[in-house]
């Protein structure tokens, strides 16, 4: 499916997302500290941005048009917490848990398959076609200090 070029940039980050997720869903204990030193790297660099910028742009343009209620969104949020609380834990072991690393592994990619394709359809659906080209820059715009 052709994504809407408002959330293509958030689509390169679950793409990132996805392919640090496969290997933590593979890791075995002789590989657990690298895994979770690229976990690190992924989490600090792109994953706490990303969730921010969603939470802060997309739900709210979200809420503009459909339900900030509904079931699709709360379950968004409550990904976000628990995929946060999980990233805090494995990153502040002394060593690094090969089955805490799967376990968030596979939470991290069922969380972006759900926005792939649940989440951003229904926001291309429910937002106008001029709303989502304003989306797009407000995406890209650095956060308020």
């Amino acid at each position: 499916m052709k994504r809407n070029p408002a959330l293509v940039t958030l689509s390169h980050d679950h793409h990132q997302a996805l392919f640090v997720a496969q290997g933590m869903r593979r890791v075995d204990a002789s590989d657990a500290e690298e895994c979770r030193g690229a976990f690190r790297a992924f989490w600090n660099g792109a994953a706490e941005r990303h969730f921010e910028t969603e939470e802060r742009v997309l739900l709210p343009a979200f809420a503009e048009y459909g339900d900030p209620h509904g079931p699709l969104v709360l379950q968004i949020l409550g990904d976000h917490v628990e995929l946060r609380r999980r990233a805090r834990s494995v990153l502040a072991t002394e060593v690094a848990d090969a089955e805490a690393l799967r376990v968030l592994g596979k939470r991290l990619a069922e969380h972006v398959r759900l926005e792939e394709r649940e989440l951003f359809p229904l926001i291309e659906a429910t937002l106008p076609a001029d709303r989502l080209g304003r989306l797009a820059a407000e995406l890209a715009a650095p956060p308020a200090p």
